[in-house]
């Protein structure tokens, strides 16, 4: 689903908006609030964050959103069952971005099975290298479930080759080596690191990781096909948090990113 959701968007030459939020922050019926408002402000995939005590790959901004959801009681269970409503509203591409611990604590089956009929289309696992992800991979592919493989600027070729020919979904390509976070600016050469990639592989290619709002958006998607955005988005959840416009405010800014990542070339983008 996520796969020909993003390739019609390429076919016809639109980029793809992927934002993130970590399920239950606030708390998981708000979660379901953002996640349709979001769908109907032009997101094209959602990746939700299953909140955890040591996401290694998670910058400050999402290590206090995945703190302040767990200190409410979120789980695994209850991000299923927050799917499962979300489903019965929209059949938007659902992306859960989760560690291997709470997996492996949940049982690696019962969790595919179970995401599966919730009705989960990927699975993106930063701590779970290729190597290692057999055990996973394996029940994920049986049930239809996308493994989104993260690759890094550094990642040599033959790497590179062997993770996208695993791949399923999109491949997540890290802007900038380090953890998650809002950046003043991305030092990779980004048009190099996404021509290597494509090079092996057919599915869309995503950059995320530090991606600050619309002009970093407009500049990123100049080269690839789809745009993540998430530290930005949940800093804003986390200032509005007690507001009533909480979804409203989320949605503005997911239209903006969207229109900003629409433009034609030489069409004015907001900075902010």
């Amino acid at each position: 689903m996520i796969e020909k959701r993003l390739a019609e968007l390429r076919k016809n030459g639109e980029k793809a908006l992927i934002p993130f939020v970590t399920a239950g922050d606030p708390d998981l019926p708000t979660t379901v609030k953002l996640v349709l408002s979001m769908a109907e402000a032009g997101a094209d995939v959602i990746e939700l964050g299953v909140p955890f005590t040591d996401p290694v790959a998670d910058g400050p901004a999402i290590q206090k959103a995945s703190l302040r959801s767990l200190a409410g009681g979120t789980n695994l269970a209850g991000i299923l069952d927050s799917v499962r409503e979300i489903r019965q509203k929209s059949d938007i591409p659902l992306v859960l971005m989760t560690y291997y611990n709470p997996v492996f604590r949940f049982g690696i089956d019962k969790f595919v099975a179970e995401a599966a009929e919730a009705g989960v289309n990927g699975l993106i696992m930063p701590d779970v290298p290729l190597e290692e992800s057999g055990p996973l991979a394996k029940p994920a592919r049986e049930k239809g479930i996308d493994l989104i493989p993260l690759v890094a600027p550094n990642s040599p070729e033959e790497r590179i080759k062997k993770i996208t020919a695993e791949a399923g979904g999109f491949i997540y390509c890290v802007s900038s080596l380090g953890v998650t976070g809002v950046r003043k600016s991305i030092k990779t050469d980004i048009a190099n690191f996404i021509s290597r990639v494509k090079k092996y592989t057919e599915l869309s290619v995503a950059v995320g990781f530090g991606i600050s709002g619309p002009a970093q958006a407009a500049e990123m998607a100049a080269y690839c096909d789809a745009v993540i955005v998430g530290s930005a988005l949940v800093n804003l959840i986390e200032a509005n948090a007690a507001s009533a416009e909480l979804a409203e405010i989320l949605a503005g800014k997911v239209r903006e990113l969207k229109a900003a990542i629409s433009r034609k070339e030489g069409e004015a983008v907001a900075a902010v």
